[in-house]
């Protein structure tokens, strides 16, 4: 969390920028204060349950990031921590089916789709590819996975949120919390290990 945290941080303007295009304009600055809100909450506790530090990841995103954001990866959170209670590390297998109740959180939570250019575009699938890459995961590739999704946004038009109101006008940019997504994505892979 520390390193997305960092890494979220660092791409604030950017993240905003994209936000300012075709949405409020603030998905950066939420998304900032939401994580060093997160890097506050888990300081404060020893963790030896991976499920309990997600459930208070998501708490924390779902109390302190505004607008559709902290919502949506609130739920994420939470709904990976429910399939991950109790445990101390996981397994390939077990993130796959972790990031699958995920997914499951945010189309129910933004009654979303993939193809309506929101994050989904990219948490579906990811989660997808690592589902069925299993053990033989390489992680560039995951990573360049994640970025084609990110980049595919771009060529869509949006059906959700505020970017929907711009209707044929919202082609031509990226979804930014497609790209936030990709960011987390991003980071999980840098802590994961080659092989």
């Amino acid at each position: 969390m520390e390193a997305l945290n960092a890494q979220i941080d660092k791409q604030k303007e950017y993240l905003t920028q994209l936000d300012q295009a075709i949405g409020d304009g603030d998905h950066g600055i939420n998304m900032t204060r939401g994580f060093k809100e997160v890097i506050n909450k888990i300081h404060q506790t020893a963790y030896d349950d991976i499920g309990k530090l997600f459930q208070d990841i998501g708490m924390t995103l779902v109390s302190k990031v505004g607008g559709a954001s902290g919502p949506l990866y609130g739920t994420a959170f939470i709904k990976a921590g429910q399939v991950l209670k109790g445990k101390q590390g996981i397994t390939i297998s077990e993130l796959g089916q972790a990031l699958q109740e995920s997914v499951n959180g945010i189309k129910l939570r933004g009654k979303s789709q993939v193809g309506d250019k929101t994050m989904l575009d990219v948490w579906e699938p990811v989660t997808k590819y690592i589902q069925q890459s299993g053990n033989t995961l390489n992680i560039r590739k995951l990573i360049s996975y994640a970025r084609e999704q990110m980049e595919n946004t771009k060529g869509l038009e949006a059906k959700k949120g505020r970017a929907s109101f711009l209707g044929k006008r919202s082609i031509g940019h990226l979804d930014p919390g497609a790209v936030s997504s990709y960011l987390l994505f991003e980071t999980l892979c840098s802590i994961l290990p080659e092989n």
